[in-house]
C-alpha cells in the first residue's frame, strides 16, 4: 500500500460512511485527498466523520455532478466514485430525486473524467448487490441475472454500466464493486433508511426494543468496513480490475434473528421482537441473499479478514464513544 504515497485521490461521497474510511486510510497511506461530498440531509454525510484528517484534506462541499467537477479532477491519480443515494426506500417514496443523483450525477462525472481525467488514472464505483433482486441460486456471483426490486436498484444498475462502458468506447479505466451489507464506525445511524445493521445498532447503544420483519430467518452477509476499503484500494492498484465487475462477501452469513442476538450480547443492552413485515417494504424484500467473492479473490487477491463479531465490537465501541455526533 505504499503505492497510494505522494499521490493525488479524490472521494466523492469522502464525508460518508465507506467515503470517509477509505478518506482516513488513504491519509494514513499518505495519499493527497480531495473529499467531495453534498452533505444531503440523510444521507450520510457528516464533517465529524472528517475528525482527525481535516487538516490533511482538501473538502469541497458540492454535487459530483457540478460543473465544477472538471477542476477537481485534472491531477488525480485514483478517483474513487463512492457518491449516491443508497436508501431503497426514499428511491421508492421519489423516484425522480434518486434518477437524478444516481444517474444523472453520474453520468456529469463520467463526462468530465472522459474530458479532462488523466489517461492513466483509476475510478473505482462502488454499485450494490440489490441489483440481483431475489436470488435465483446461492451463493450470487457476477453471472447471476440481475432483476433489481426497487427504483434504487434500477438507477444503480445503470450508473455501474454507465462506467464499464466507459471503459469500453472511451477507455477510462474503470471498475465497479458491487457490495452487500457494509457496517462499522462512522456509518448513518439516526433512521433505518440506510440498511438495518445501523439501525438496530442505534437501538441496542440506546437499550430500545429492535424490530425484526418477516420471520427473522432471513439470510445476510455482512463486510466490515475495513474490508471493503482493502478492496477498493486493491482494486485500483491493479489492471486486472479495468472493466471489471466484482462482488464483495463474507466468509460467514447470519440470519437477521441470530445476528440480532449477537448484537445484544455485545452490547448488554437492548431487546427484540419479530412482527410481519410492513406492505412497503414486503414489496421488495429479496428473501436470503449471499454473494459469491471468489472473482475478486482470484483476480484482485481480495478476501474479507474481520469477522462480523469483531466487526460489531469495533462498531459498538465507537458509537459508545462518539454516539452524540450520530444520533
Amino acid at each position: 500500500m505504499n503505492f497510494f504515497k505522494g499521490k493525488n485521490a479524490l472521494v466523492t461521497g469522502g464525508a460518508g460512511f465507506i467515503g470517509s474510511n477509505l478518506t482516513h486510510k488513504l491519509c494514513e497511506l499518505g495519499a493527497n485527498v480531495t473529499v467531495i461530498d453534498f452533505l444531503i440531509p440523510d444521507a450520510g454525510g457528516n464533517l465529524f466523520n472528517l475528525e482527525g484528517v481535516k487538516e490533511k484534506v482538501t473538502l469541497v462541499i458540492d454535487d459530483m455532478g457540478s460543473d465544477k467537477i472538471g477542476e477537481l479532477l485534472i491531477d488525480q491519480d485514483f478517483v474513487f466514485n463512492l457518491a449516491g443515494q443508497v436508501s431503497h426506500i426514499s428511491s421508492m417514496k421519489n423516484p425522480i430525486n434518486d434518477l437524478k443523483i444516481n444517474c444523472e450525477s453520474q453520468l456529469k462525472f463520467l463526462e468530465a473524467c472522459r474530458m479532462v481525467a488523466k489517461k492513466n488514472a483509476k475510478i473505482v464505483h462502488t454499485s450494490t448487490r440489490q441489483i440481483y433482486g431475489s436470488p435465483k441460486y446461492l451463493p450470487i456471483d457476477e453471472k447471476h441475472p440481475l432483476t433489481p426490486p426497487d427504483i434504487n436498484g434500477i438507477n444503480k444498475l445503470a450508473s455501474e454500466q454507465y462506467h464499464i462502458l466507459y471503459n469500453k468506447v472511451y477507455g477510462l479505466n474503470t471498475c465497479v464493486l458491487r457490495l452487500t451489507n457494509t457496517f462499522g464506525p462512522r456509518q448513518l445511524i439516526n433512521h433505518s433508511k440506510q440498511g438495518f445493521i445501523p439501525w438496530f445498532v442505534k437501538q441496542a447503544i440506546c437499550g430500545e426494543e429492535i424490530s425484526i420483519f418477516g420471520t427473522g430467518l432471513q439470510i445476510r452477509d455482512m463486510n466490515y468496513v475495513e474490508d471493503v476499503v482493502s478492496a477498493l484500494l486493491s482494486s485500483a492498484i491493479t489492471e486486472k480490475s479495468n472493466g471489471k465487475i466484482y462482488n464483495l462477501g463474507s466468509q460467514e452469513n447470519l440470519n437477521l434473528k441470530n445476528f440480532v442476538k449477537l448484537l445484544i450480547d455485545i452490547t448488554g443492552k437492548g431487546s427484540y421482537k419479530i412482527i410481519p413485515f410492513p406492505e412497503d417494504q414486503k414489496k421488495i424484500d429479496v428473501g436470503d441473499t449471499f454473494c459469491d467473492y471468489s472473482k475478486i479473490e482470484s483476480e484482485v487477491g481480495w478476501r474479507p479478514k474481520v469477522s462480523i463479531s469483531e466487526g460489531l465490537e469495533k462498531m459498538v465501541a465507537y458509537y459508545e464513544q462518539f454516539k452524540e455526533h450520530y444520533l
